[in-house]
């Protein structure tokens, strides 16, 4: 049995020597401003019940928006969750439309008692979507049309991403009370093109501009949380998590230059420009509740200060970010000898939250409902979650803002196996 981990520890230390950014190749035009579109944080087991974790312990799962949570890993057991999703964008102006879709690498995670009471998990999850594309063809007899400078193309498009490491500690101080640590890096690029050929005359400089950002930090998150046990295995759980504002390494590249259809180049400004950038501190509460292996009910509320963040050319301001969640999650008979569907559990959460994003004045906001599954493999302790989400981003009503409809489907592998047991029976 030692024999047959040495593959699985081998394949984690690979994937975890490498720095690992994902790229979603969903067409959000939101994505075009500041850090990019934020990406939702946890497993898919969280993600299934509207994306809640900060009061919730499980000896199986890995809720790192709380590390004190990594307590609860049981003694001789090892966690290893990693997952993929598929996405669909339909964008809409109430005029036009357009949908992109993609599948992607969403995360990879790993979790093991260092003790008795004393949990530890690291992993790579997204931290933001910088992928877009617009563009815009006007001919003889369009609107916009002028006859001095003639037709067009304008082309703006962004790609890359930013990600998050995550390394930390949960201790469990007392029967009912833990704490923990994580150190998280911050790291990624994302790469913008703005772009403009004139398509009527040949001997015209078309237009060219292009940008890079590069950040990378380290920061910390600390958790706690509270446990109360109560009779016939009921349970209230409550945590709190900060983590706390910090300066982060920005560097930004920017390129603007004119060329011509027989190639000919003219540099008009070339900055490279290397300065802090504030990314402001969040507060994450909450509090679960339910019966062991039976039922768990949850509500999760998160805020942001953005409005205190400082990045330069970020294109717009910064709103103050406040979020909302609640999840549920249900098995009919987790030791069921006869039937699967007795044993699987059963999820459904929602969401309501403000982004970061703060356009001409109008802030964009994003709710959302889910639906998830856990499915056991069959002998084992190891499980596959299944989640399907449906959001909207938008403006406040009557908004001037598109709309992006986005449609979520993942899957994950969470692994969960015993270790150093010594077998009475070969």
């Amino acid at each position: 049995m030692q024999n047959k981990r040495i593959p699985l520890i081998f394949i984690c230390l690979i994937i975890f020597s490498f720095p690992v950014s994902a790229q979603k190749l969903l067409n959000s035009p939101y994505a075009r401003f500041n850090l990019g579109a934020i990406e939702p944080a946890g497993s898919f087991r969280s993600t299934g019940m509207g994306g809640i974790g900060t009061g919730i312990r499980d000896n199986s799962s890995i809720y790192f928006l709380n590390p004190a949570s990594y307590s609860s890993i049981d003694t001789n057991t090892f966690i290893f969750d990693f997952g993929l999703d598929y996405g669909i964008n339909y964008l809409s102006d109430g005029t036009n439309s357009h949908l992109s879709y993609d599948m992607n690498f969403d995360h990879i995670m790993l979790g093991f008692p260092l003790m008795k009471g004393l949990g530890f998990a690291a992993g790579i999850v997204p931290f933001s979507n910088g992928y877009y594309h617009l563009s815009e063809t006007v001919k003889n007899g369009d609107p916009g049309y002028d006859p001095v400078t003639g037709g067009y193309l304008s082309v703006h498009s962004g790609e890359g991403s930013l990600s998050r490491f995550f390394i930390g500690s949960g201790i469990k101080i007392t029967e009912y009370f833990s704490a923990g640590i994580n150190m998280t890096l911050l790291f990624g690029n994302i790469h913008r093109l703005n772009e403009v050929d004139f398509t009527d005359f040949y001997s015209m400089f078309h237009n060219n501009s292009t940008e890079k950002i590069q950040l990378t930090g380290i920061n910390f998150d600390y958790g706690v949380q509270a446990m109360v046990p109560f009779r016939d295995d009921y349970f209230i759980n409550a945590g709190i998590s900060y983590t706390a504002g910090r300066n982060y390494n920005f560097k930004t590249e920017k390129l603007t230059y004119l060329f011509s259809a027989y190639n000919t180049l003219d540099t008009l400004s070339h900055l490279v420009d290397s300065e802090k950038a504030f990314l402001p501190g969040s507060i994450r509460a909450g509090m679960s509740f339910g019966k062991k292996n039976k039922f768990t009910a949850g509500f999760d509320y998160s805020a942001t200060e953005w409005s205190k963040a400082y990045i330069s050319s970020s294109g717009v301001s910064f709103g103050n970010t406040r979020s909302y969640r609640v999840g549920i999650e249900f098995i009919p008979d987790k030791f069921s000898n006869y039937s699967l569907a007795q044993r699987m559990e059963y999820r459904a959460g929602g969401h309501v939250e403000e982004t970061y994003l703060l356009i001409d004045g109008e802030q964009v906001k994003e709710a959302g409902v889910s639906l998830g599954v856990g499915i056991p493999i069959r002998r084992t302790f190891s499980k596959a979650n299944f989640f399907f989400d449906y959001s909207r981003r938008s403006g406040p009503a009557g908004s001037t803002l598109h709309r992006e409809n986005i449609f979520t489907v993942g899957a994950s592998l969470n692994f969960f196996d015993r270790w150093f047991l010594k077998r009475k029976y070969d």
